[in-house]
């Protein structure tokens, strides 16, 4: 199973500037959501595939928080792990404070300052034998090595440190097929949704 896969709704961005939301079932009113929004539907390797152009960074991180806000209203199960919807007015020039890469069911990451490297091992993160960067514990799952990303992404924006992850994805082309069953078409919000993941 890949990462994409896990949640509902996954948002992330390739490699090249595009931002891209996948559903991962169903949700009532997402195609108009998110064409609203500016993205643009395509069926892609067995995925319902939304794609927004690479384009100005405050721009795109309107679009996508309207399509979010809209899509919390049906689930909560969302993930977006997305480096081209953070824009803050206030946001440092400079790379960020952590630099997450994920490929091939692993984690990378690179903290730039003593804080970051502080947040990394109070996630669990690991260094690596040169010190150079840090990986996820091993053993982990793929469910296990999102809720790592996640949660240690989210801590970092709440001590105003800022963080990007690359999936590894070059281009949209290279998104990968879908590995989850789709299920049938959800005629409303569902009654427990699970607990939210990183939201805005």
């Amino acid at each position: 199973m890949s990462l994409l896969d896990i949640p509902e709704v996954f948002i992330g961005s390739t490699d090249d500037g595009h931002t891209f939301v996948i559903l991962n079932r169903p949700i009532r009113d997402a195609d108009r959501l998110l064409t609203d929004a500016g993205f643009l539907p395509r069926e892609h390797h067995g995925r319902r595939l939304h794609l927004l152009p690479p384009g100005i960074a405050q721009d795109v991180h309107e679009r996508a928080g309207v399509a979010m806000y809209g899509l919390l209203a049906h689930t909560h199960d969302l993930v977006d792990l997305s480096w081209t919807t953070r824009w803050s007015p206030d946001q440092p020039a400079g790379g960020p404070d952590l630099h997450f890469q994920v490929r091939d069911g692993t984690v990378a990451v690179t903290a730039s300052t003593t804080a970051a490297r502080l947040l990394l091992e109070q996630h669990g993160f690991v260094p690596t034998a040169d010190g150079a960067s840090y990986r996820t514990r091993d053993g982990l799952d793929e469910r296990q090595l999102l809720s790592a990303v996640t949660a240690a992404e989210a801590h970092a924006y709440t001590h105003g440190l800022s963080a990007r992850v690359h999936l590894g994805i070059p281009t949209p082309a290279d998104i990968p097929a879908s590995t989850r069953r789709r299920s049938a078409p959800a005629t409303g919000p569902r009654t427990t949704p699970s607990a939210p993941r990183r939201t805005r």
